[in-house]
Parts: C-alpha cells; structure tokens; sequence
C-alpha cells in the first residue's frame, strides 16, 4: 500500500497555492495603488489637512477705538476691569471635566454653580443659550465684574482653581460725560454671528468667532474702523486636543477712534429739555380727547446749518447703552424690546415716522409759486373750505381775510393752501387726471428729498413717504382685498373708509390733495428729514447729506481721515423766493404763531426763523412739531401724541437755544455761558502718541456726568 503513487493530489495543491499567490499580489497591488493615491496623487492636500487638523488658534481682541465728540471728549472708551476666564482644554483634562473646579470658583464669585457650568458650554444646535460660541481653545469668561478680592483669591489658590485666569481686560464702557446718554447714536456691541462672519470673509475686516461688532448706531456704522485686528496665537495640539507646542504669535492692532461733530454738553441739554417736554406735556389736558396728552415718545435733532453735521440727536424713551456690555441679561432685554417699554432701542430721530402737519407747508409753498402763483396774493383766509359738502377746516377756526402766502406760513392757515391744492388737483384733472399731470405739490416733496433716506452716516434709517399718484396705486393693490372684506357703506367711520378705499383707493381725490398740502393724511416724515429741509432754508438751498462721524484717527494719531460735508441736491427755490420764505419764518418767530416762545429773544443780533406744527393722527392725540433755524443751527423736535408745536415743544427749543448761544430770560447774552456760539470747526487736538486731548466739560457738566454714571451703576 505505501506504494502507491499520489499524483492525484499534487496538481490541486499547486493551484491552491497560485490562486492564493494571485490574491496576495492583487491585494499588495492595491494597497500600493491606494498609497501612491495618498501620498502621491493627493499628498499635499491631505498633508495641508492633517497639519490643520492639529494647530489650533486662540484670539486675543484688539481694544476698540473711543468714540468722542467734537471736543475730544469720550463718548465711548474703554475701562480695564478685572475678568475671570476658564480654559475649557484645561478644564477637559480632568476626570471630572472641571466641574469640581468650576463649582469652587461659583462660590468665591458669588454665582450659582450652573450659571458658571453652563458659560464653559459649547452652543450647538440642541444648546440653549447662555453657553460659548467660540473656539473651545480660546478662553471664556466667567464674569467681567470680578472683585480685587476675589481675584485675589484665585490667584493665591492657583491649586484648587488649575485653568482660571483673572486678568485685567479693556471693556467698553459709555462714559455719558456731561450727563449726556446718546444710546441710540452710539449703538452698542454684541457678539458675532454665524452669519457675519460668512458674510465678512472675503472683505479687509474678515471676523472671528470670538469678535464683539456693533450692532447699532455709530459703534456698527464704523465697526470696521474701531474694532482693529485681533491678535492670533496658534498652538500645536495632539489627536486628543491637548497642546503640544506654539506654531507662531501675531500681535493685535488697536482699532481706530471716531471723532463725532456730537457735543455732549449740547446733548446733555437736548437729552434734558426733550424729557422735560414730554413730562410737561403730560399734565396738559387734550380737549378732544378728554385726557391729558400721553406725550409716549419723541426726538429732536440739533445740526450745523451750514454743513449738516448733528450736534445732538435725541431720541425718548431711551435706555443705558452699558446694559448691553459684557452681554444683556434675558430680564434687560425683555425690559427694552417689550410693548411696554415703547421700544426705546428705535432712533426716532432717524426711525420714527410721523405727519409733519404745519411744517410741511414751506413745500406746498414752495410748490405753489413754480407752479405760477403769485407770492403775494392775495389768498382768502376763511375759518374753513368746502369739497363737495366735505368740510374742511382752519386749524382753530380763524379767519385772516386775503393774505399772501408768507402771511399763511406766519399764521398757519390752511384753507389757503386747502385753495391752492384744490385748483391744482382740478387743473390736473381731477377724478379723470391727464395722462401726464403737473403733481407739482408731490414732484416739490421729492425735490426737497422727501421720500427718501437723507444719507446719514447711522444704520437703518427710514424713507419716510410722499402719497403720490404710484404710492397710491400701489398701496391700493396691496391692501385693496382686506378693504373690500371689512369695509360697509353705512358701517362705521372706519368701515365708511375701508368701502371708499375698496372702490377707488386708487384715485388721487380732492380729499387726499387738500389734505396732503397741510402735510397730514398719508405722509410721513422724519426729524432728521425736517432738519436737513430747514438746515438747507437756512444756508440758501443745499440739501446735506446729515453726518455724526467728522473724523477717523489712527491709534498713533499719524493718519486722519476728515468726513466731509456732501451734498445731494439743492431746494427748488429761485433766490428772490428764498429771501420771502426767510423772512416769512422770521415772522413766525416775532408775530406769528411761535411769537409767544420766543419772546425776549435778541433777534436783531441772532435772527430767529421758526414755523409750527400740530399734525392729526387718526386714533391718538395730535403730533407736536417745532422747526427752527438760526444762521447757524437747525433745531426740530417731535412729540407724539404731545399737544400743539408751539405748545409742547416750542418751550424745549427755545430752552436749546439759549444754552447754545448764552441768552437769558430777558433777552440778554452772556457768552461765558454759550455752550457753542458758533458750530465746532477744528479737530481736537491729538498728541503724537495718538492720544486726544479732550477740553474740560465744566464743573456743572462733570457732576451731572457722574449722577448719570451712578444711576446707570445702581
């Protein structure tokens, strides 16, 4: 049996063999594949991305530019305050993750040992805040209102608190020098967004997760400039986080500061006489209503006639800007954007849209004379004007006689401009108008610059609106089905209105012309619109376009960038009609129907130009308006729901005027007390170290910025 031959096994033991020498080889030939893939093909990019995988970068802020007024006086600066942070790649090294060290350092903070857990968070999607939007290697603040003392205590212990830091750190801080708030103008900061930064990426101020920017007024309007360039270090970590060495360090570059034509102490007297004006106007009683005036909110601008540039802006309610530093809390901000507050984080100076009533009427003027009437007239003046049995009437029923137009601007009569816009409105067809009508009271709005943002240097401002032939047709398409739901024939006053809009809303009718030429039904302006108009009347025509920023100053002070003044167009007055409006609001000022506000004033050292406006609202008590002007300034103030122009805001203004210029209850000036005889024209001055030399407030000024520091910090 041994024997026999095996030849019957060998030929299958060799094809196992060649089969598994065919499989060890496809496989060696594909793994080489794969690695000349890796390493050749595409080495470099996977090269690039391993060594990113394993740097990681911490930022160091750049301190932000000042903000300062025209004096060089901070507006918004920066104070040093002492900041505790924790190092969450420390914290992660430890079996508790932190939590003991965490919990250690809520007790000497006096915090709530979740409040501080929960800072050290990372926010994603499932992570309500608050929690850290940044880069988990940056480190993240606990609190920027730490004690000496307890930062005393954590560094003394540095045993029990590993990965916590108590630095002393620039923080933004709003100065309110001169008792002056200014919150909307200067805005406030708050952390980036996702969307910033995506948005920032491919501009020269690209952001980082960890930037402040500002998020309203002056400090977003200028952000690029303040905010400077943060500093990076970049750090080697391993796969599991923990750092193994620094790659490279870059210094941060301060930002730059902002020099404004602002003067705190104007803004501290506007701020003041615009809250006392409203207090005032709430102990009036409104007779139509038969409750005192709500007076719920209001603005005033004050700007440089010759130039546009805002000395003050004012807006009430308002609210303290240094709430929002260091991040608001969820109880401060329900307070300023709930219903109840009024929303005092709007500019109504720039924001707040209203009828301007009387002052409007320099427009309609203005329009009436290119149009091809005469100046002089004369116009009857009649207690009121009839369309159709549709009454019309003077505002308190007076009747002048036959008057010229500057006499209606000085008195304030409607019924002639009621006159004027009717024969207009007649002239351009009436209810069948031509196919190209003359609108010249609505083509004069726009011309004037109504309509349309006046290019102020601040975010978000408002158009206003001119209720032109195209706004109505259509506001009529856009609303012309609610109307046709809810409007009656024989219903109430507001379903009357809703049927007549559903059926010819589209119209441009005697009713809305007539109205319109008084500067009520559907027009809308704003103060800073009004202010640049009469700014404009006051320099012979040139429509500025208003500014708050009037300089850029690196931080060593070498490079300064000047805001110049520019223009966007100039009134369509001829220079004869020019002299007769002037004059005519002199005369309001002196016999008209803001006489009585301004008595006593020296008008024949600084002339006084002035016109009044009590504007209706459908549903609330009467809008005050004041416009004035000197060769100087501009004032207009605003009231909502406040009473009369000359009424509830003419005492305020006159108020302004006599800090500006240093006049007395009698008429007399004394220029040791002139706030600003005449607008800022120089820069502060800046040292070579970049620094700016602010001039003295004044003893007065200063303790009413220090009262305003300790009401904010109580």
């Amino acid at each position: 049996m041994s024997n026999i031959p095996q030849t019957g096994r060998t030929p299958r033991v060799t094809i196992r063999l060649v089969g598994l020498q065919i499989l060890v080889f496809s496989l060696l030939l594909t793994l080489g594949g794969r690695l000349w893939y890796l390493q050749i093909r595409n080495g470099d990019e996977y090269t690039a991305e391993a060594a990113n995988n394993h740097v990681q970068q911490v930022v160091h802020p750049a301190v932000r530019g000042s903000i300062l007024d025209a004096r060089g006086v901070p507006l918004a600066d920066n104070e040093t305050r002492l900041v505790v942070s924790a190092s969450r790649t420390e914290l992660m090294k430890m079996p508790d993750d932190g939590e003991a060290v965490l919990t250690r350092l809520a007790e000497v903070l006096g915090m709530k040992p979740k409040d501080v857990l929960d800072k050290v968070r990372l926010c994603d999607a499932k992570t309500p805040q608050p929690c850290w939007n940044g880069s988990p290697y940056q480190p993240i603040p606990i609190t920027d209102e730490a004690s000496a003392k307890q930062a005393l205590q954590i560094r003394e212990r540095e045993e029990d608190f590993p990965g916590i830091s108590a630095e002393p750190t620039a923080v933004r801080r709003y100065a309110a020098p001169a008792g002056s708030n200014a919150a909307q103008v200067l805005g406030y900061l708050s952390p980036v967004t996702d969307e910033q930064v995506k948005e920032a990426e491919n501009t020269k101020s690209p952001l980082l997760r960890s930037d402040q920017v500002g998020s309203n007024g002056l400090e977003r309007q200028y952000d690029s400039e303040l905010r400077g360039e943060a500093g990076v270090t970049r750090y080697e970590v391993d796969n599991l986080g923990r750092v193994i060495g620094q790659r490279e360090s870059q210094r941060a570059r301060p930002g730059a500061n902002v020099v404004t034509s602002l003067d705190s102490r104007v803004q501290a007297v506007a701020e003041k006489e615009l809250d006392q004006a409203m207090r005032d106007a709430r102990k009036q009683h409104d007779r139509n209503t038969g409750t005192n005036y709500k007076a719920d909110s209001g603005a005033v601008v004050v700007m440089e006639a010759k130039t546009g540039r805002v000395v003050a802006m004012a807006s009430n309610p308002t609210y303290d800007p240094n709430a929002w530093v260091g991040g608001i809390s969820g109880k401060d901000y329900k307070q300023l954007t709930g219903k109840k507050s009024n929303f005092p984080l709007l500019n109504r100076a720039i924001q707040g849209q209203a009828a301007p009533g009387s002052i409007f009427k320099v427009i309609p003027t203005t329009a009436a004379v290119n149009a091809g009437y005469d100046f002089n007239g004369p116009y009857a003046c009649t207690s009121s004007f009839n369309i159709g049995g549709q009454v019309f009437k003077n505002f308190e029923s007076e009747n002048y006689g036959g008057i010229s137009l500057g006499r209606a601007l000085e008195v304030s009569c409607d019924t002639v401009f009621y006159r004027i816009a009717y024969d207009e409105w007649k002239r351009d067809g009436g209810n069948k108008p031509k196919k190209k009508p003359g609108d010249w009271f609505y083509r004069t709005a726009h011309q004037f610059g109504l309509g349309k943002e006046t290019g102020i240097d601040l975010p978000n401002e408002v158009t206003g609106r001119v209720p032109d032939r195209q706004w109505k047709k259509d506001y009529w398409k856009a609303n012309k089905d609610a109307w046709c739901k809810s409007g009656k024939k024989n219903g109430s006053y507001g379903e009357r209105i809703a049927y007549e809009n559903c059926l010819e809303g589209m119209k441009m009718r005697a009713g809305d012309s007539v109205n319109y030429s008084i500067g009520q039904g559907d027009t809308l302006v704003t103060p800073i619109q009004m202010a640049t108009i009469y700014a404009a009347i006051s320099n012979g025509g040139t429509l500025h376009d208003p500014t708050v920023g009037k300089a850029i100053v690196s931080p060593d002070g070498k490079d300064i960038t000047e805001i110049k003044p520019k223009s966007h167009g100039k009134l369509p007055i001829s220079a004869s009609l020019h002299k007769r409006i002037d004059s005519a609001l002199a005369g309001v000022a002196t016999r008209g129907t803001a006489a009585w506000r301004f008595q006593g004033w020296p008008q024949d050292k600084i002339p006084m130009h002035a016109k009044t406006g009590t504007a209706e609202v459908y549903g609330k008590q009467t809008t005050s308006w004041f416009a004035t002007y000197t060769k100087d300034y501009t004032v207009v103030m605003t009231i909502s729901q406040g009473g009369t122009g000359s009424g509830a805001s003419g005492p305020a203004v006159r108020k302004i005027y006599n800090a500006l210029y240093g006049v007395d209850a009698k008429g007399g000036i004394d220029k040791k007390k002139a706030l600003l005889p005449q607008p800022q024209a120089k820069l502060p001055k800046i040292s070579s170290d970049g620094s700016v030399e602010a001039q003295p407030l004044g003893k007065q000024f200063e303790a009413a910025g220090r009262e305003r520091r300790r009401g904010a910090d109580s």
